[in-house]
């Protein structure tokens, strides 16, 4: 029997992707997923209305697709470095039930530091394809518990390497995300093993990441 997937980093329309939550919903769970998180960029011009709108998608989502979970989040996004805090407690105090923040990419022109804030803050959940991420940044996200992506997507996925090894020399939880714009960004089983394996990690590590820390983050969101 096929086990249950997860994914933790999705847009929709009310951002830049391109889907409905619905269709989302509809695609995911036919990939086999148990629950997804619609993580919409925000700042602060856009959170109250984006976790209002995902929130609504999640309460329909609970009463018409019965066994699936929709979690409403936000990915706090090119955000200067100190208002991540606040910026995430507002997200968290307007009713998004898991705060991703946009990491140091390889790729983009994220602001220095947003890595460290992100990781020492508590209501961080993950730290988005963080490429460029310092030791100190994963030790902090050790210790606050804020997980560490291994991203699907094109560009993001340079920096997986970096962020595999140095979580794994340190302890620090790592999840696959798609961060999915688009159909063609979805991910099913395979998919998300390739990123796990492509990373660098053992079949027996891409096992946890894969099953059992997505399990863990579920409790730690109170889901």
């Amino acid at each position: 029997m096929r086990r249950k997937i997860y994914d933790f980093h999705m847009h929709s329309f009310f951002s830049d992707g391109e889907l409905l939550p619905d269709e989302i919903v509809r695609r995911a769970i036919v990939l086999g997923h148990a629950a997804i998180a619609i993580t919409d960029h925000v700042d602060a011009s856009n959170m109250e209305e984006v976790v209002s709108a995902l929130v609504r998608a999640s309460k329909h989502v609970a009463e018409y697709f019965p066994g699936f979970t929709l979690i409403p989040g936000v990915e706090i996004t090119h955000a200067p470095p100190q208002s991540i805090p606040e910026l995430a407690k507002a997200a968290k105090r307007q009713g998004a039930r898991i705060v991703v923040v946009h990491g140091e990419s390889p790729v983009e022109p994220v602001a220095p530091g947003t890595n460290e804030a992100a990781c020492k803050c508590p209501e961080v959940d993950i730290l988005a394809h963080p490429g460029m991420i310092s030791e100190k940044a994963v030790i902090d996200a050790k210790a606050n518990g804020t997980y560490l992506e291994l991203s699907y997507r094109g560009g993001h996925c340079l920096g997986n390497g970096r962020v595999a090894k140095l979580a794994l020399e340190h302890g620090a939880s790592l999840i696959v995300d798609s961060d999915a714009h688009s159909i063609g960004d979805l991910m099913g089983e395979q998919e998300i093993k390739n990123v796990a394996i492509g990373a660098g990690l053992r079949p027996s590590e891409a096992e946890v990441v894969m099953y059992e820390n997505p399990i863990r983050l579920m409790k730690r969101l109170g889901l």
